[in-house]
């Protein structure tokens, strides 16, 4: 909701665009310069918005082989972050990415450089912490295929996981931690 406070003689605004109505805006900057506001009998209360998402709202739904958001979610704050960014860049480029593009990508990047030579024992947690957040007895998360030297998740996984990394982005706070050193 609009608001306003005095501060040092002056007054500051707060104003959600996302929220507030274009109506509750305008009363709160009569409101700061001391104007009777008009206020139209029926005015709509803006929604009261928790400004911190939280997994739970993420879907409970099946997506895909025992797959939630909610499951997804906690799959990729239990990584490692090399093996999250990882795990990110192939849902990017749609949920398929050969082994020469993951490692490309990766040998020095400028947040989680991971050698070629080290890029299979970064994935080697996502088969322990899918057994432990995981929904039982699915199919690893993560296809590989070894002949074809490619990486590959299910499209409508592929999809949940976008959701549990926007999720992700707006709270870090809620993923393994970064490790004390550099990815080796």
């Amino acid at each position: 909701m609009a608001s306003s406070d005095l501060e040092g003689g002056g007054v500051r605004l707060t104003i959600d665009t996302g929220t507030d109505t274009y109506e509750q805006a305008i009363a709160a900057v009569q409101a700061a310069y001391g104007l009777r506001p008009v206020v139209p009998v029926g005015w709509p209360e803006a929604a009261a918005v928790d400004p911190r998402p939280d997994p739970q709202d993420l879907s409970g739904y099946d997506i895909g082989d025992g797959w939630t958001d909610q499951a997804l979610f906690r799959m990729i704050a239990s990584l490692m972050p090399g093996a999250r960014a990882v795990l990110r860049r192939i849902v990017d480029l749609g949920g398929t990415a050969s082994y020469d593009d993951v490692q490309q990508y990766f040998d020095g990047h400028p947040t989680h450089p991971i050698p070629p030579s080290k890029i299979g024992g970064t994935l080697t947690s996502f088969k322990a912490v899918q057994r432990r957040v995981g929904p039982a007895g699915t199919d690893p998360l993560l296809q590989r295929d070894e002949r074809a030297r490619f990486y590959r998740i299910d499209h409508g996984i592929a999809e949940g996981l976008k959701r549990a990394f926007a999720l992700a982005d707006a709270r870090p706070d809620l993923l393994r931690g970064e490790p004390a050193g550099p990815i080796t």
